[in-house]
């Protein structure tokens, strides 16, 4: 490394707050250092460490899909060069000695967390790598650009543009998107050819990358003035170009220090709109005055008579059609649309189970597919979700009959299916139907697959799981609304039941 270039640093860790509460708490680059790159787990890291060639690594220990002791394994047997920082809690003790065995270079309590004492251990990694010298006067204008439209994006305010008025010297403004989605292995392809054309197509055009996720690479695009129609242009060639992926384009705009306001209310707008229409190659600001209005209402109650009654393919036909009409409206946003589903798939479920159905194999079909609907990169994808849960629905009506013939049965589990939330217990059942509370419990596991604890517990923790996909409630208070008065008896029940805490589960789903 050239003596007096910036250090290069990539922070890992699964909380976007923590990133960029990390980012925030000094100036880098004045201290010689250069953040180049973040991700949200282990995998998204490695993926990107090829491109941004970082010196140092800060992760956090305790992520989904790769944690931060595995990433330091990997890391240090491949890229031994590259020093890591663990940022970690009060209790991961047994991480962070791992770690500290696979070579990392120090550790900082997260609850401890504060400028001076990351600064310190920062410099402690540096000391390590002796072909680095940080120096405070050798700063490029790029570098500082990048501070400048992050800290923008993030929703801070600068004191100062004049770097960025020298860097972007025309007056109009746009961010564009690539959507990489189908194209996840191409990021470094996409970036270098929408480059490129910019600066073949367009004189002085300067197309400036500020911002990359798993799902889209964001640029800033400073042209001169009246040229929108010849940008609509390149970027239609460019998609044909490079099948698989399209573009969004906001309005043009003329302030850089609105950067951070254009990309919250209008290019994440586009980013949605771009869900509902996938295969559209190119979205702009104009498309979305002619987005189709809210969607009709879900008629669950008579959803449910239909089922009550035997009508299942008239019920089912709805719930296909209604799933089609939400797809064609791109005014919900896309956490919220996929609620929407996941919920009519849990109502279903349940209501197979009231009605009598055996529905322990069509639970496991139900969360395979809440799992995929999370993951889905557009509402089509999401639909055809749901057309297969519903499929697995027939089939499982085809396959038996009403295991609950019992009418006293079918009244224990409606009673229990609408008072699960309350502080309900078998003593409590069995006085409200004039039962011994030992003569239920027989009675109730002789006539039902599960005993009454574990299907209370069953219900209680579905009911959870649908809050923590569609609610921001503490997980305290969801604990409570779903019946459990002990919070950590909560917590340890859910583990048991999914193999993994309530806050673990809610931050996959949110990723």
């Amino acid at each position: 490394m050239t003596v007096g270039n910036p250090c290069r640093v990539m922070i890992v860790d699964d909380e976007v707050l923590i990133r960029q509460g990390i980012k925030h708490y000094f100036n880098w680059e004045e201290e010689g250092f250069l953040i180049v790159g973040e991700a949200g787990n282990g995998r998204e890291a490695l993926e990107l460490i090829e491109e941004v060639k970082p010196h140092i690594l800060l992760t956090d220990i305790v992520m989904p899909v790769m944690d931060g002791e595995e990433l330091t394994k990997v890391v240090k047997a491949n890229y031994p060069h590259i020093e890591i920082i663990v940022l970690s809690s009060f209790g991961e003790f047994e991480y962070v000695r791992s770690s500290f065995q696979s070579g990392v270079v120090d550790y900082i309590l997260k609850p401890k967390l504060d400028a001076q004492s990351l600064l310190e251990v920062l410099r402690t990694a540096v000391k390590r790598m002796p072909d680095i010298y940080l120096s405070e006067n050798h700063i490029e204008v790029t570098h500082s650009v990048d501070q400048l439209i992050d800290k923008l994006l993030s929703g801070y305010e600068v004191d100062s543009l004049e770097e960025a008025e020298a860097f972007f010297p025309h007056p109009a403004f746009f961010l564009l998107g690539a959507d990489i989605k189908q194209t996840p292995g191409m990021q470094a392809e996409v970036k270098e050819q929408v480059r490129r054309v910019f600066a073949e197509k367009i004189d002085h055009a300067v197309c400036h990358p500020v911002k990359t996720d798993k799902e889209m690479l964001v640029f800033l695009l400073n042209i001169a003035d009246r040229r929108y129609d010849e940008v609509v242009t390149v970027l239609k060639a460019c998609s044909r170009h490079q099948p698989g992926c399209g573009f969004v384009l906001t309005s043009p705009f003329s302030d850089f220090a609105n950067l951070g306001e254009v990309y919250r209310n209008r290019f994440l707008q586009l980013k949605q709109y771009r869900f509902y229409f996938p295969d559209k190659e190119l979205v702009l600001q104009e498309d979305m005055s002619a987005a189709p209005g809210q969607p009709l209402h879900f008629h669950l109650e008579w959803l449910t008579e239909e089922l009550k009654c035997g009508r299942f393919d008239t019920a089912f036909q709805y719930i296909c059609e209604h799933g089609k009409k939400l797809s064609a409206c791109c005014t919900a946003g896309v956490h919220e649309f996929k609620s929407l589903f996941n919920n009519i798939i849990f109502n279903v479920t349940i209501l197979l189970r009231n009605i009598g159905y055996d529905v322990k194999e069509l639970e496991i079909h139900q969360y395979r597919q809440m799992s995929l609907i999370e993951e889905a990169g557009s509402a089509q994808q999401v639909v055809s979700r749901l057309e297969a849960f519903i499929a697995e629905a027939k089939q499982c009506i085809l396959q038996q009959q009403p295991a609950v013939d019992n009418p006293n049965m079918k009244m224990l589990l409606a009673y229990i299916d609408e008072h699960y939330m309350e502080p309900l217990t078998l003593t409590e059942v069995a006085r409200h139907f004039h039962f011994h509370p030992s003569y239920l419990s027989s009675y109730f596991s002789n006539h039902n697959k599960e005993g009454f604890s574990e299907y209370l517990n069953k219900l209680r923790i579905t009911a959870a799981i649908r809050q923590l996909n569609t609610s921001a409630a503490p997980i305290s208070e969801i604990s409570a609304q779903v019946g459990y008065s002990d919070h950590s008896y909560f917590c340890k029940v859910f583990k048991k039941a999914t193999g993994c805490s309530p806050s673990q589960y809610r931050r996959k789903r949110l990723k």
